[in-house]
């Protein structure tokens, strides 16, 4: 069954190139979730950089994609992930569906530093996809920068 949940971890290039990889996983689309606008205006607007991700739910399960995102980010950073600082690279997991922000909390909730995670878990009201040149940024310009060591953006592929 295909569903969909949208992943914030810092710069978006190097999130959807990390998820896009990961089994089970249809197709991403970079973009911006939960800005204070219908359409991204001006300095982000509160948005964030996140990946929309289709995946296919009889391969993996969401809580298994959840842990594969922990493996890539530093789940206790406020704002900030690698050298990219700023509301629009908070950390998040974000989705229309009640029942995927309920498996968000409870994978939280069962860490032993729960208290800790900086991670939002938040029902998604707005995304707004990314200029074509942010799309798979990564495959077509591999020596961009990217928060993301090399050997964790491929260790799935």
């Amino acid at each position: 069954m295909l569903e969909e949940v949208y992943f914030a971890g810092g710069c978006l290039w190097g999130v959807q190139e990390y998820v896009k990889n990961l089994p089970g996983v249809v197709s991403t689309e970079a973009g911006r979730a939960n800005g204070k606008t219908n359409k991204l205006e001006g300095e982000y607007d509160g948005y964030t950089e996140c990946v929309k991700t289709l995946f296919d739910s009889s391969i993996v399960s969401l809580d298994k994609l959840i842990a594969y995102l922990f493996e890539v980010i530093d789940p206790y950073s406020l704002n900030k992930q690698g050298e990219d600082v700023g509301e629009k690279y908070r950390t998040g997991i974000y989705s229309k569906n009640p029942e995927h922000l309920k498996i968000a909390i409870e994978f939280i909730s069962n860490r032993a530093d729960a208290d800790k995670i900086a991670v939002e878990v938040l029902p998604l009201t707005r995304f707004v996809k990314s200029a074509d040149e942010h799309q798979d940024r990564l495959t077509r310009c591999p020596d961009d920068y990217c928060h993301i060591p090399k050997e964790l953006l491929y260790k799935y592929k």
